[in-house]
């Protein structure tokens, strides 16, 4: 059996010795990943967003592809496309590059809703259909994707139907003085991320994921956890609310989230803690709210405050 507090400290060391002092959205990503949910990062350019999931693709092993979101960018060149073989005279399929452990889909929203959309079979299902034939898709697959939210001058926004398939939304934030300090350190042509040295593989990441399903969720927290959900959805400011999607997500990340602090069932600080990245991108507000500067993530941590938990 894997030890996954230990394997989680290991990781989570070995990032932060390429990103400063962001152990909290290490962290946060990498339950997704224990939970087998997808990230997405927005922020703004320049933070460490590439970084971050680069430098986690390689601490966890396995087979690790980067594709660069542009508007040019064809469905094919990312599952991959059939062409004929003269020699053998046959069809054959050539694998893109979601064919891999983690794929890093960088600037997601530079490419057009078709290209977006060729990942949301692979994103449910762990598989992918080209030409009426069904591949699967390596073990774990995850899919970190970033985005920045300030550009906006050709780029396509993700729909709602694609944003639910990210278990999690996260930001970086701008580091800390004595942080950037010690990036200044750094060669200007310097990616440390390139020296980050697995610590597991990805039979031993699948074998650690299957661990978190084993993880209990008591009653009085998943009560609380379904009123949470539901009170989304009678807001004056939520147009959406969350989905039951939405709560088996909050309640599996919560789980890998106990398995990493050594626990086989969940406290409700472990749902109060992933709840606005869970559930915060989720939430469709309405313009007012946006007006009023208000977020899917503040919604969230309003109705916490108003929940005590049991």
């Amino acid at each position: 059996m894997i030890d996954v507090p230990l394997l989680a400290s290991q990781v989570i060391a070995r990032v932060d010795e390429v990103i400063y002092g962001k152990t909290e959205v290490v962290r946060q990503t990498l339950v997704a990943m224990l939970a087998a949910g997808h990230v997405l990062l927005e922020d703004v350019p320049g933070v460490g967003k590439t970084m971050l999931a680069k430098a986690l693709a390689r601490s966890l092993g396995g087979e690790f592809k980067r594709v660069q979101f542009t508007p040019d960018l064809l469905p094919a060149d990312v599952t991959g496309v059939t062409l004929f073989d003269q020699q053998r005279s046959e069809f054959r399929f050539r694998r893109g590059p979601i064919f891999a452990n983690v794929l890093l889909a960088d600037e997601i929203n530079r490419a057009s809703p078709k290209t977006q959309s060729a990942l949301l079979e692979s994103m449910a299902e762990e598989t992918v259909t080209v030409d009426g034939e069904r591949y699967p898709l390596p073990r774990p697959f995850l899919v970190v994707a970033t985005q920045n939210p300030v550009e906006m001058e050709g780029v396509y926004p993700l729909p709602e139907a694609q944003l639910d398939r990210f278990m999690m939304r996260l930001r970086l934030g701008y580091p800390g003085r004595s942080h950037e300090r010690r990036l200044l350190e750094r060669a200007p042509d310097d990616d440390p991320s390139v020296a980050v040295q697995p610590v597991t593989c990805a039979a031993e990441f699948v074998e650690a994921q299957a661990q978190v399903r084993t993880v209990r969720l008591p009653d009085p927290v998943g009560e609380w956890l379904l009123d949470l959900v539901e009170a989304t959805r009678g807001q004056p400011e939520v147009r959406l609310g969350a989905s039951p999607r939405a709560a088996l997500a909050l309640a599996s990340a919560a789980r890998a989230a106990a398995l990493i602090d050594g626990r086989d069932f969940i406290r409700p600080d472990d749902v109060a803690e992933l709840a606005p990245s869970v559930l915060g991108h989720r939430l469709l507000l309405d313009p007012s709210a946006w007006r009023d500067g208000r977020s899917g993530e503040t919604v969230i941590r309003d109705l916490l405050a108003r929940r005590p938990a049991p």
